[in-house]
């Protein structure tokens, strides 16, 4: 008997499908479905479920849809975070899915109903179908465990076959493909023989996993008889005398008798040692506790090394090793003379800042050797895990200590010159912020009992002379920085670069390369060609790198001409090294309307920069070009503001910044700039544009500026000069602020230099302005 043809809302479910009497809920998110429900709710409640074929299709058509599905009536609905939505539904009948209505706002199906008689049916063939589906529900049963008894004498005890069938199937756990194939059975003999296969499939299936868990069992029983043969084993190499787990601990008690170490850790190693002493040698964690006390045995507890206190000696070290480095050099002398007269005291903890080459790596070599101390060095460039510097604990698999405590163990003494190189280039991620683990090493009032995870006793780092380096002091957290004592190195000065060339670096390359003494020579005219036209560095890496292919190329003429000697002038280094690769931005020729030179500091350097402004006719805009960062940005604001205030000295009318644009430009566009030190630089150049007034150009000028006029000190002053010197600049405007910076230069670096101090801009006006 077919019902009549319905149109109902419609929900696609994905990887679900509901039969007849099920009650069960399920959340939907898809707005069609969500729009589908709202639409049966102002219905008669009643919904048609029907499961698409792909889970996967997000919007599925007809074609994407099973036939069959089930019409439903919604008992509850609740809204859950996310747009999502909660539905509680009873499944009421079967329907089969004639078409789609609609399918833009929400799916609306027709549909049709229908429902199976048991009477077309001999009561012998409804019997024999009841007792069948009956007694492999009861076999399912006994062999899954997976109804309970309760449930399953409430389902034996129903009597008619329909029913029996229907909440077999609500009530056994199946997949929703299966679920659909019962839904599609339609009559009552095609839905027995769906279900009745499923059933005897189910069975089938854990008789299958009963054989596999009685052949498991089996393995595990002859896993027990290789562990008692191993056992056997161990016996037999014992009487031949080889080495056990005994014989290791009593090597590790022998080795702690020797061991020079506090007490708690002397105590933590008898308990380990006992501990491995009882554990079994086919134990997996007989290995790690074995390594764990190895560690312990290997480090210097109370083992250290006897520093030197001859200061004569230290000095001619240091000398010989680095040119200049002044600063750096007295504060060592510093630290032997507190600690002669001390007789030990705090290890202080040094941080050397300066550009890439400049030697700070080598300095900590140079005061190790000095020191007479073992030299270790910990590269912390990228290190972002802080179980890199606390170690990993011993649960983990692959476990192992700290790179501090590791470092200790390498040097072999207890006070050793622990480099900490990069130290700006630490990072932070969900494993931990390596900067914040750094702060106990680093804290000499924490450091006398620093804690490795792995080591799990405290360690004593307070006689370990740290020394850290870094290049931009900027990317060093605050609380980091307030550890350490900073000494700034700065870049080096041509006539540096020269001495450090002939004194270390060309007979350095020699060696490497095989040059025998005198075999090569570059004359002094040629080496300052290197330095200016082929190096661009505050430090004298690229510089050793040029040495090192011209030593190459003398070691080839050598081998193929056989000459004795090679001879390196400004009319050949072309030869060696191909042309020039950079050039300084020379002062100006002769005085401009509109240009201004300043000088900017890089990571390699200093550098002069050079800015340009045109004025034109427009609608009083303000136009930066050039790749200005936010604080050269906001400088240009600032100088424009203080110029729109003094316009009156100028005769500039009030209408002239409403009727023209004003392009602020700075060469090398593709060059990032930023930085608080161009303001006067720009606000120079802009004013010179608007009153039609050339600046000098043998003048270079550094600071910044403020709305009221006055100009505020400025940072690496020293790189600044010496690109000032470079480019043949005579005179150079520097805050007044910066006066003691300048009188702790060295005289080489301002000899042919004018250094004049401004405080307010009418000062630097005065001086940049041609007369």
């Amino acid at each position: 008997m077919t019902q009549p043809i319905n149109t109902l809302p419609a929900i696609a479910l994905r990887g679900t499908t509901i039969l007849p009497e099920m009650i069960v809920h399920f959340d939907i998110s898809r707005e069609r479905s969500i729009k589908a429900v709202e639409a049966a709710m102002l219905r008669r409640q009643e919904i048609f479920l029907v499961t698409q074929k792909d889970p996967e299709t997000e919007n599925p058509g007809i074609s994407d849809l099973y036939r069959v599905g089930t019409i439903a009536y919604i008992k509850q609905v609740v809204k859950l975070p996310h747009d999502l939505l909660r539905v509680l539904v009873e499944g009421r009948e079967r329907a089969e899915l004639l078409s789609l209505v609609q399918e833009e706002t929400f799916l609306e199906a027709e549909i049709s109903g229908s429902t199976q008689e048991g009477a077309q049916y001999a009561d012998t063939v409804r019997e024999a179908m009841y007792r069948g589906i009956h007694g492999l529900f009861h076999q399912y049963c006994m062999e899954s465990g997976k109804v309970s008894r309760e449930l399953a004498a409430q389902i034996m005890n129903i009597e008619n076959l329909e029913e029996l069938m229907t909440q077999i199937s609500v009530n056994i756990s199946l997949t929703w493909q299966n679920k659909q194939k019962l839904l599609e059975a339609a009559t009552l003999e095609e839905r027995y023989e769906v279900l009745g296969g499923i059933l005897q499939n189910e069975i089938e299936v854990f008789k299958v996993g009963q054989d596999l868990q009685k052949k498991l069992k089996l393995r595990v029983d002859k896993n027990q008889r290789e562990y008692i043969l191993r056992e056997q084993l161990k016996l037999i190499r014992e009487e031949l005398g080889e080495e056990s787990v005994s014989d290791m601990a009593d090597e590790y008690g022998k080795k702690l008798e020797q061991l020079d170490a506090p007490a708690e850790v002397k105590e933590k190693l008898t308990k380990e040692i006992s501990r491995y002493r009882s554990m079994s040698g086919s134990s997996a964690e007989s290995p790690v506790l074995g390594t764990y006390i190895e560690t312990l045995l290997a480090l210097p507890w109370n083992s250290r090394s006897e520093d030197s206190d001859d200061l004569a000696e230290a000095w001619k070290i240091l000398e010989e090793g680095h040119y200049g480095l002044k600063e750096v050099k007295e504060r060592i002398m510093e630290f032997l003379s507190v600690r002669k007269l001390t007789k030990g005291g705090k290890s202080p903890i040094l941080c050397l800042v300066g550009p890439p080459g400049t030697g700070k790596t080598s300095i900590a070599k140079s005061v190790a050797e000095a020191l007479h101390k073992k030299y270790v060095r910990i590269c912390l460039g990228g290190v972002r895990d802080e179980a890199e510097i606390r170690g990993h604990r011993r649960t983990y698999v692959g476990a192992m200590p700290g790179r501090i405590t590791a470092a200790l163990q390498q040097a072999g003494v207890s006070n050793p010159l622990m480099l900490l190189d990069e130290i700006d280039k630490t990072g932070s991620d969900h494993r931990g912020d390596t900067a914040s683990a750094l702060l106990e090493v680093l804290d000499p009032e924490q450091n006398s009992r620093f804690n490795d995870h792995y080591v799990e006793v405290p360690q004593d780092l307070s006689e370990v002379l740290f020394i850290a380096t870094a290049n931009d002091i900027q990317e060093i957290p605050r609380p980091l920085l307030d550890r350490m004592e900073v000494l700034e190195i700065s870049g080096y000065t041509e006539n540096e670069k020269e001495h450090i060339a002939k004194d270390h670096l060309i007979p350095k390359q020699m060696e490497v390369n095989g040059l025998p003494k005198g075999s090569l020579s570059i004359q002094t005219p040629a080496l300052r060609k290197i330095i200016n036209l082929y190096t661009k560095e505050a430090g004298v890496r690229s510089l050793e790198r040029k040495i090192a292919q011209i030593c190459r190329r003398a070691a080839r003429e050598i081998m193929e001409n056989g000459q004795d000697k090679v001879k390196v002038t400004t009319k050949n280094l072309d030869k060696f090294l191909g042309k020039s690769r950079y050039s300084y931005m020379m002062a100006n020729k002769k005085d401009e309307i509109g240009i201004a030179r300043g000088l900017a500091w890089t990571q390699v350097g200093g550098d002069t920069l050079q800015i340009e402004v045109n004025v034109m006719p427009g609608k009083g805009e303000l136009a930066l070009t050039g790749q200005l960062g936010d604080v050269m940005k906001e400088s240009a604001q600032a100088g424009i503001s203080f110029i729109r205030s003094i316009a009156d000295q100028y005769k500039i009318g009030p209408e002239f910044f409403q009727e023209n644009d004003i392009h602020v430009h700075i060469p090398e566009g593709a060059v990032p700039k930023d930085g608080p030190s161009a303001g006067i630089t720009m606000a120079t150049a802009m004013l010179s544009a608007i009153i039609k007034k050339p600046v000098r150009a043998d003048v270079a000028m550094t600071g910044e500026i403020t709305l009221r006029g006055r100009v505020l000190p400025i940072g690496g002053l020293k790189e600044k000069l010496l690109a000032a010197r470079y480019a043949k600049i005579k005179e150079v405007l520097v805050p007044a602020e910066n006066r003691v910076d300048v009188e702790e230069l060295d005289q080489e670096i301002l000899d042919g230099l004018k250094i004049s101090f401004v405080d307010t801009m009418t000062d630097v006006l005065h001086r940049a302005l041609s007369k």
